[in-house]
């Protein structure tokens, strides 16, 4: 009895520590963004959807 519960504590321990790790490197990661000038999604004013609205 006592072995499945050290094995299962050392599986929680690694599962956390694993998790703490990835986390910890997931925000470390630098994201970045693409300046407004280069973004193809963005249309100019001259858009055919707000021509002529008043």
């Amino acid at each position: 009895m006592y072995t499945i519960l050290v094995v299962s504590v050392i599986i929680i321990i690694v599962v956390l520590l694993l998790a703490v790790i990835t986390t910890s490197k997931a925000y470390k990661f630098k994201h970045t963004v693409d300046p407004l000038d280069d973004n193809p999604y963005l249309q100019n004013e001259n858009h055919p959807d707000t021509e002529n609205k008043q």
